[in-house]
């Protein structure tokens, strides 16, 4: 059974950096903080580092998902450990080996996810769904925030539900990229439970926008009932 609720983790790469303490403290409604980590190699970026994660850790208690778009997770995985990230979800397509890097990261007492490219199909995770605590679904091109929603991603996330029902296994299903409220029932409706929302949440009345995003995300769940 999938987690039944609606979470929303905000992205602060879209909050004020000259204000980011006082953006964060403005979504103490929220579920997680999601902190995207670009290395300007596997995503065309630069972002955030370890030292603005101790931080950000500082200043909330909030659980941080710290999402590295990096190319070599084997390396910095450890360092956003020590910093205290308390989800750190790594690319499928950056990875040698998954297993090692999941069995890190829950040995260190972290919870452990994978991130997929709108590209990479959810049967890459086969054989390592069990061990998941949550998978992340990239419904745009990972490097910007601000994109669109990339059409026909429900039914990626529809893909990923069964796998997880097959499997007889509940990883969080998270989404990334283009969520507001226009498509939070629909992302809902086809399995996501875990809402990541950037510019929809940085504008404005930032709490609020926060609860709009997740009473459309109830309401697809409302409707599965």
């Amino acid at each position: 059974m999938l987690n039944e609720s609606v979470q929303i983790a905000p992205s602060i790469l879209s909050a004020d950096f000259t204000r980011l303490g006082e953006d964060i403290r403005s979504v103490s409604n929220a579920d997680y903080i999601h902190y995207d980590v670009m290395d300007g190699h596997f995503v065309p970026n630069l972002s955030f580092g370890v030292s603005i994660l101790r931080q950000v850790k500082a200043c909330s208690d909030i659980p941080v998902d710290a999402h590295l778009m990096v190319s070599n997770p084997e390396e910095s995985v450890p360092w956003y450990l020590d910093a205290g990230a308390d989800v750190v979800t790594f690319h499928w397509e950056a990875q040698i080996h998954a297993e090692r890097l999941v069995n890190l990261i829950h040995e260190r007492g972290a919870r452990a996810g994978i991130s997929l490219n709108p590209a990479t199909p959810v049967n890459v995770l086969d054989s390592i769904i069990d061990e998941l605590d949550l998978v992340l679904i990239m419904t745009v091109n990972p490097g910007y925030g601000g994109q669109s929603f990339i059409e026909g991603s429900a039914r990626k996330i529809r893909a990923l539900r069964s796998l997880c029902d097959e499997r007889g296994v509940s990883p969080l299903i998270e989404v990334d990229g283009g969520i507001g409220q226009g498509n939070a029932e629909e992302v809902v409706r086809a399995g996501a439970r875990l809402l990541v929302a950037g510019s929809a949440v940085f504008k404005g009345d930032h709490a609020a926008n926060v609860e709009a995003i997740r009473a459309a995300g109830q309401r697809g769940l409302a409707l599965m009932a």
